[in-house]
């Protein structure tokens, strides 16, 4: 099971997993059990058939919203609910249990509007009439290091044709989304550096201007079993940066299950 936070329509699971997010538990196949949710700021706990113990800790709610409604909803097969009921809590102040920042995480970005992603060509850099034609927004990434677009940009839902047929993950995917995301990076000499990347679901990397490395992480793509989780440790790509500032440009595509990425660096090689 799997605690999934919403944004602008984008169901996030491939960003968020992990401690906090995912818990194991057993579910009973055609039998009553019951199930238990409390909230209290921004942490909650689920119970599945044991009340005394929780499956799932939620530490961190990601939406931020303090006030909201409830309710049930079923995304496959058939599941009957019963004796539903609310029970309201004394109130808890909304603090924050946000993991650790790794270091060498990027945090600074500044996110382009959403394009049609074969409008574009993804492999091919932006001009420096095209990046300044944009309207770019500055956005700051969340402990561990996750940039969530879906929070910035409405999410795409194409239906993705290899998501039931292996053999068509080549095909262009209609419906798909493109943002561009940039940052800097000053060094003091010229040197080597590993970027550690995860992303949802394709990416292009640019360093000043130079296509360093094209990727795709889609659910179902890289074999039928693949989940698209988002992680730093996904691929790498080494970056020869200059003495002075580099901009790192990414081309981030979405076709469904949460639109995002992380980046970080290591120490110079060299």
């Amino acid at each position: 099971m799997q605690y999934t936070p919403i944004f602008n329509t984008g169901l996030n699971w491939q960003l968020y997993s992990g401690p906090g997010f995912i818990g194991k538990v057993e579910v009973p196949r055609d039998a009553w059990f019951h199930l238990r949710l409390v909230v209290a700021g921004s942490q909650a706990r689920l119970y599945v058939k044991d009340m005394h113990h929780p499956a799932l800790v939620m530490n961190d709610l990601k939406s931020g919203r303090h006030e909201g409604q409830l309710a049930l909803y079923v995304l496959t097969g058939l599941t009957c609910f019963s004796n539903f009921t609310v029970r309201a809590t004394p109130d808890a102040a909304w603090e924050r249990q946000l993991p650790p920042m790794p270091p060498g995480t990027l945090t600074q970005w500044a996110l382009s509007p959403a394009y049609d992603a074969l409008a574009r060509a993804l492999e091919q850099p932006l001009s420096p009439d095209e990046r300044d034609a944009m309207q770019w927004q500055d956005v700051t990434a969340e402990p561990p290091g996750i940039v969530a677009i879906n929070r910035y940009r409405d999410s795409p839902h194409p239906r993705v044709s290899f998501a039931n047929d292996f053999a068509r993950r080549l095909e262009p995917q209609p419906g798909m989304k493109v943002v561009y995301a940039r940052t800097r990076i000053v060094v003091e000499h010229d040197q080597v550096r590993k970027l550690s990347i995860g992303y949802s679901d394709d990416v292009s990397v640019f360093l000043n201007g130079q296509i360093l490395f094209r990727g795709r992480s889609a659910q179902n793509f890289r074999d039928p079993a693949f989940l698209g989780i988002v992680d730093a440790e996904n691929d790498a790509v080494y970056l020869p940066l200059k003495k002075g500032s580099n901009e790192l440009l990414l081309a981030v595509s979405e076709l469904g299950g949460g639109w995002g990425f992380i980046c970080r660096l290591s120490d110079a090689l060299n």
